[in-house]
């Protein structure tokens, strides 16, 4: 597919800001002609959307739904392109031992607020008991039939960890084919850049400060790269002098602490955010030794103390 671009004046970065996928969305075009960028953001809104209907459990007739309403029922019939993004996601729960669980979508909500109203954690048997249905290994997939089966009355999936970094890969890829050479897509801080800036710079892209989100305390030069953070400062709370956050460990069922943020840095948008939340679940030193050994991925740590941790290849400019 190819819109028709016709010069008009000197490159700029054309954008659009709106809420899809129950995220702040921001899509950046550079272009010379302001009504080609139009058209081209139009297009990656009109893909973003496409893939919220596949995947929202806020629509009945969603296949995540689908596929939630049949848990220990039968296998469901999805398609090709829902099929593989689970495939992907079991593959990352191997690989990060079950830190990143798309079945996470099984705990009780109520249980877990993070308001004021929530003074103390639950024991850790009852905690343990909220987090029994959360198990990658009882997502049985048939490839030849493309068909995705919940193993256990009662467990859900949700996309919560992967979709937003999904989607903007997904309007980068279209993007690019239309013929935009440069650009960003920016989900709700999880980004994904390709091209150079019209000074024919890489991309400046800050690095959150979790005292104060709207500041930055580094920034990375980037381009062709996705960056994606999961913090403890956006849902949080504090009982008995400690902050946690609103990320559950799925194999005991309580919340992690001790990490501030964690940020990673890869080609693809999809893998960026679904590695951040599982660093955070891991630690510090094991969440590391993983990242050091996956060719191409990169990552960020503060703690509690405001101490910076960074995986081996990465280099950050104040």
């Amino acid at each position: 597919m190819q819109i028709n671009n016709a010069i008009s004046s000197a490159p700029s970065l054309h954008k659009k800001v709106l809420r899809l996928m129950g995220n702040r969305f921001e899509i950046s075009v550079l272009s010379d002609n302001e009504q080609w960028a139009a058209k081209c953001i139009a297009s990656a809104i009109t893909e973003i959307s496409r893939i919220e209907k596949l995947l929202t459990t806020y629509s009945d007739d969603s296949q995540t739904n689908k596929i939630n309403n049949n848990a220990g029922i039968a296998p469901v019939k999805v398609d090709k392109e829902v099929f593989d993004l689970i495939e992907r996601s079991l593959k990352i729960s191997s690989l990060t031992q079950g830190a990143f669980d798309i079945s996470y979508g099984s705990i009780d909500k109520r249980l877990w607020n993070f308001d004021k109203e929530m003074t103390s954690l639950p024991d850790e048997k009852t905690a343990k008991q909220l987090v029994r249905l959360i198990n990658y290994k009882n997502i049985l997939l048939d490839k030849e039939n493309c068909t995705v089966f919940l193993k256990e009355k009662g467990m859900r999936i949700g996309f919560g960890g992967i979709g937003k970094g999904y989607a903007a890969e997904k309007a980068k890829h279209l993007l690019k084919e239309i013929g935009v050479q440069s650009g960003i897509v920016n989900a709700a801080g999880d980004l994904t850049t390709w091209g150079l800036q019209a000074n024919g710079k890489p991309w400046t892209i800050g690095i959150a400060n979790p005292e104060a989100k709207q500041h930055s305390f580094s920034s990375l030069n980037i381009t062709d790269m996705a960056v994606a953070t999961s913090g403890n400062y956006e849902k949080f709370v504090i009982i008995n002098g400690k902050k946690y956050s609103h990320t559950i460990d799925p194999k005991t069922g309580l919340p992690v602490s001790g990490i501030k943020s964690v940020t990673i840095i890869n080609p693809n948008a999809e893998i960026a955010d679904a590695m951040a939340t599982p660093v955070m679940i891991m630690g510090i030193k094991v969440g590391l030794d993983m990242v050091n050994q996956i060719k191409g991925l990169a990552c960020l740590i503060i703690d509690d103390q405001n101490k910076i941790y960074t995986s081996e290849n990465i280099k950050l400019t104040s």
